[in-house]
């Protein structure tokens, strides 16, 4: 069955300085993407020649599913990072809940996440990701240069930064930092603490 695309969870605007233009391009064309290939990818496993597949240097089988996971965690990772947005400026303080608490007893504070996150923001190429391990009942703040590099099998993103140059370039330019605050500013602490409440309980 296909995957389908899900709409933004928020009505399209200007969030912070991050245009309506730049979240639609993100959205409807690089997101779409994503879920236009997972969907190919998929069909083509379907007949796949897999007796050829036994080659670690190169195969039509081995390409694809390598693929499989760069275009599925491309559209998990772009849908947890809008799910997130929207929040309008809302006190971090007052509206992060008992994933405030959490991330309180993990880092210290909250201002202390937020340099830890930020700085995880400028180093990666591609994701920082806030990740609650169901190996360990922790959270913690990972990064990943690729869609498919970086994560840890068995933690559950629950606040997802996209800073692919793609996410921030038509406003920020070169300015991440600027677009860091923004994100930060915009998060909705509502449902990431609703996301938070979700995972917590999957420890094996």
């Amino acid at each position: 069955m296909a995957y389908d695309a899900k709409p933004l969870p928020f009505t399209l605007r200007r969030i912070g300085n991050i245009s309506e233009k730049a979240l639609e391009i993100h959205h409807d064309k690089l997101y779409q993407g994503y879920v236009n290939k997972k969907n190919e990818i998929e069909e083509k496993l379907k007949t796949v020649d897999r007796a050829t597949g036994n080659n670690v240097t190169y195969s039509d089988f081995r390409s694809l599913k390598l693929e499989e996971t760069f275009a599925a965690n491309g559209v998990y990772l772009h849908e947890d990072y809008f799910s997130v947005l929207g929040g309008e400026g809302q006190s971090m303080a007052a509206n992060s809940g008992e994933l405030g608490e959490a991330i309180t007893a993990e880092f210290g504070s909250l201002d202390a996440w937020v340099a830890d996150f930020k700085a995880c923001g400028m180093s990666a190429r591609g994701w920082a990701v806030l990740a609650y391990d169901t190996n360990d009942g922790r959270l913690h703040n990972y990064i990943g240069d690729m869609h498919n590099q970086g994560g840890v099998w068995g933690a559950i993103p629950v606040i997802v930064l996209d800073v692919y140059e793609h996410a921030y370039f038509i406003d920020y330019g070169s300015d991440r930092k600027s677009y860091l605050e923004d994100y930060m500013n915009n998060l909705d602490w509502k449902m990431a603490n609703e996301v938070y409440l979700k995972v917590r309980n999957l420890s094996f």
